[in-house]
């Protein structure tokens, strides 16, 4: 995919965004999970499903993550959403959205509502993580864990082959973009698809954020045997069916 481009934050800071322009038509906008970026397998699946069924699409990579400027521990779940805000009024302009989100990407999904609520006309979450540095981070944390993170500013958290660098800065932001205590009375098709041995996020994140939809029509999609990334082809091709249905 050579559809990558740059937006100029200021001087010194740049975002990497994926985009494919169509007038008067419904954009996707895909937004990525936790220390994720857009050479996965979903960015270019949901692009390539704008692509075939002619829609606008945008994915970005938020400041820290991939090819994006930034430095991963100065940011958080505030900037992120700032920065996905102002690649929308950029690149959608006033078009119809379709938010998919996976993991962390639902929770800034989320925050986009109180500013797109009259373009947004679907929501997909795919393993979706609102509030999980609280709830899966912090709470989990032993004493002697927030102690360092007290101390250092930062901690090292192994997961799976994976070492995440926890800044006490960002779990204290993630407290100020609360979500799961809101109520969306929007009129829209909202999907959580959800894999069965997700061992990163329980499935019950996808039910909270249901909740907080009081006129949607809404649809909890939990796959057999599927874990948090959703990446393999026959899980792909349940999301794509999913989208199908909520553009439709």
């Amino acid at each position: 995919m050579n559809n990558f481009n740059y937006f100029k934050l200021n001087k010194f800071k740049k975002i990497r965004y994926l985009k494919l322009n169509q007038k008067n038509q419904i954009y996707i906008v895909f937004l990525h999970g936790f220390m994720s970026d857009l050479e996965g397998k979903k960015p270019k699946v949901f692009f390539n499903f704008a692509k075939k069924n002619k829609l606008g699409f945008l994915a970005l990579e938020y400041s820290g993550h991939g090819k994006s400027s930034g430095k991963f521990t100065n940011g958080n779940i505030s900037k992120w959403t700032k920065e996905t805000n102002l690649l929308i009024k950029k690149i959608v302009k006033k078009n119809k959205i379709v938010l998919v989100g996976s993991s962390m990407g639902a929770w800034i999904c989320l925050n986009q509502f109180k500013f797109f609520k009259e373009q947004i006309v679907g929501f997909l979450g795919i393993g979706s993580a609102p509030e999980f540095l609280d709830g899966l981070m912090w709470k989990k944390f032993s004493k002697n864990m927030k102690k360092e993170i007290k101390k250092n500013g930062v901690i090292n958290l192994k997961h799976g082959n994976y070492e995440y660098p926890i800044s006490l800065q960002l779990i204290k932001d993630g407290r100020k973009n609360k979500i799961l205590n809101k109520k969306i009375y929007h009129k829209i098709n909202v999907t959580m698809v959800h894999g069965q041995k997700d061992e990163s996020v329980p499935v019950n994140y996808s039910r909270k954020i249901l909740r907080i939809f009081k006129n949607s029509k809404k649809k909890l999609v939990i796959v057999k045997n599927g874990d948090h990334s959703l990446s393999l082809p026959k899980w792909l091709k349940i999301l794509q069916k999913e989208l199908k249905i909520i553009i439709n």
